[in-house]
């Protein structure tokens, strides 16, 4: 029998003290940044787009690799001093590939999916894909090779999302041992698929899904302090090799997030424990739809957490205070 329970609206929206918040500079400018093209697979998407135009700030050249660059639209600002170019490189291509990185200094490959349609299976993306982007990164004589896992990456683990990431790090290591591989949580900020996403079915829905209770944590990341990292790796030698996990300041059970996404919108909706084996299910059935709001991977990704090991450095060890997201969530929300 499910129970259900209530969150009710708290204080008005307030001003972010963090809204402008940046991560601290690194030490220097590598050949990667300063005088050579950065090469971006996944460009496109929520982190990469923040990621570009740091870069083209800084007057970084960066070449976005995308399946379709007459559709990539990225928002220029005049004050940026770097050039952005988009070309046509599928991630399943070996010569497309290749041809993205020639004469690149810096590789970052932040493909992902999460969830398989056609071609696009997590084995040809996570797995099959970063080790065709770090063989041709290493063969064209790149510089820095960075790869954007997430944290949960196991093989051992019982959601395929998580496996092949697993296993995409596996394959860049072994083709490009000193590439540095990054691990975030859920990461947040304008524009994001976690937070926009429930706002958006708490402003219809009379109430809102908890899988296996609500009680898998999370450690959301801030899209910036996530950025700023990046931008870290490439000008840090002393991070190559390195795998970082990336988490915000504070651990949240998934019912405190939508208590969070309640709060900011000022609605109050029942919370629904949905039991794993229910949730498999719905799944199981929704995931058949073009764009699925739930799938069967994602929920056997719920049964595990969603942070930081303490096994592997962070934030702290890159000299970058994480965000809160409390700071953040009322400027967009």
């Amino acid at each position: 029998m499910t129970e259900e329970t209530r969150a009710a609206p708290t204080k008005p929206k307030r001003k972010s003290r963090a809204a402008a918040k940046k991560a601290p500079a690194a030490p220097g400018r590598s050949p990667a940044t300063a005088d050579g093209v950065v090469a971006i697979f996944g460009g496109s998407g929520f982190i990469g787009q923040n990621l570009i135009q740091r870069l083209a700030a800084q007057g970084t050249d960066v070449v976005v690799a995308v399946r379709r660059p007459e559709s990539f639209d990225f928002k220029t600002d005049a004050s940026n001093a770097g050039a952005v170019k988009a070309v046509k490189a599928s991630i399943h291509s070996d010569s497309e590939v290749r041809s993205a990185v020639e004469g690149a200094s810096a590789v970052i490959n932040l493909v992902g999916i999460l969830a398989e349609s056609g071609d696009q299976s997590f084995e040809a993306v996570h797995a099959e894909g970063a080790r065709r982007v770090a063989e041709a990164a290493r063969d064209a004589g790149v510089g820095r090779f960075v790869q954007m896992s997430a944290l949960g990456a196991d093989p051992n683990s019982p959601s395929a999302y998580s496996r092949t990431k697993a296993r995409g790090e596996q394959h860049v290591r072994d083709v490009y041992p000193e590439a540095t591989i990054l691990r975030p949580s859920i990461v947040f900020g304008p524009e994001d698929d976690f937070f926009n996403r429930f706002a958006g079915m708490a402003k219809y829905s009379p109430a809102l899904p908890l899988i296996g209770g609500g009680k898998t944590r999370f450690q959301p990341v801030y899209v910036e302090d996530v950025v700023g990292a990046i931008v870290r790796f490439l000008s840090d030698d002393l991070t190559k090799g390195q795998t970082y996990e990336l988490g915000g300041p504070k651990v949240y059970t998934f019912k405190e997030l939508m208590e969070l996404v309640l709060a900011e919108k000022g609605l109050t909706r029942a919370l629904l424990p949905i039991p794993f084996f229910m949730a498999e299910i719905q799944g199981s059935v929704l995931q058949m739809l073009p764009k699925p709001p739930l799938t069967r991977d994602q929920v056997e990704s719920l049964k595990r957490d969603n942070v930081q090991s303490g096994a592997c450095p962070g934030l702290a060890e890159l000299g970058i205070e994480p965000t809160p997201v409390e700071d953040i969530l009322p400027t967009y929300l």
